[in-house]
């Protein structure tokens, strides 16, 4: 087992906060956002590592934008990340890659293991998933070696730039079915992420 980092000596430790254990942790987890909304590089995430690399715990990138990137560059970001500590998952673009056929998923998840994610999210926020489809490629992304994390949530065509206008015409699925999903997801224990639940609303 991983022993735990130990935290660095803050600035005014005086002042009483809430301490976190070491990483890896198992709860109070923070994921930040990689390339997406705004432009991120190595040479960004070394700066925010350095100063608040300790509270980072996983980096997602989302809408697939390593599918844009170099490999060189892909592969920078990820090995920076894990001499941080910092997982590194896919963000939710598996949706894209299901409806290309079950070859694409495959060599999608191949491709991430060798570029050495730790993480495949996977999303159905704007694609319709079978729960026992979900939870074959679950399996196909835990005998991969990687962590699997699906997405269970209340919102459909939940994206982080729908407005709230949007996604209140789309309306929600009943929370129990949500409850229902992700307890079948905990068998046995893996990650998850929410939709619908603390998207972009117009009112909270």
């Amino acid at each position: 087992m991983k022993a735990k980092s130990k935290q660095p000596e803050r600035s005014f430790p005086f002042l009483r906060i809430n301490e976190r254990e070491g990483k890896p942790r198992k709860r109070g987890l923070t994921e930040i956002r990689g390339p997406y909304y705004s432009v991120v590089g190595r040479r960004y995430l070394e700066d925010l590592f350095e100063t608040m690399g300790a509270y980072v715990d996983s980096l997602k990138f989302a809408g697939g934008s390593f599918t844009l990137m170099p490999e060189k560059a892909v592969r920078e970001i990820v090995d920076l990340c894990h001499k941080h500590d910092v997982l590194v998952s896919t963000g939710g673009f598996i949706e894209r890659v299901l409806v290309q056929g079950g070859d694409a998923v495959r060599q999608y998840i191949t491709e991430c293991k060798k570029l050495g994610f730790d993480i495949i999210e996977i999303s159905a926020g704007f694609i319709s998933i079978p729960t026992d489809d979900w939870l074959r490629l679950i399996e196909l992304v835990r005998k991969s070696g990687l962590k699997a994390k699906p997405e269970v949530g209340i919102q459909f065509g939940a994206g982080g730039a729908t407005s709230a206008a949007e996604l209140e015409a789309e309306g929600t699925r009943d929370p129990n079915w949500a409850i229902a999903q992700a307890k079948r997801f905990l068998k046995p224990p893996i990650r998850m992420c929410s939709r619908g639940i603390l998207k972009t609303t117009a009112q909270m």
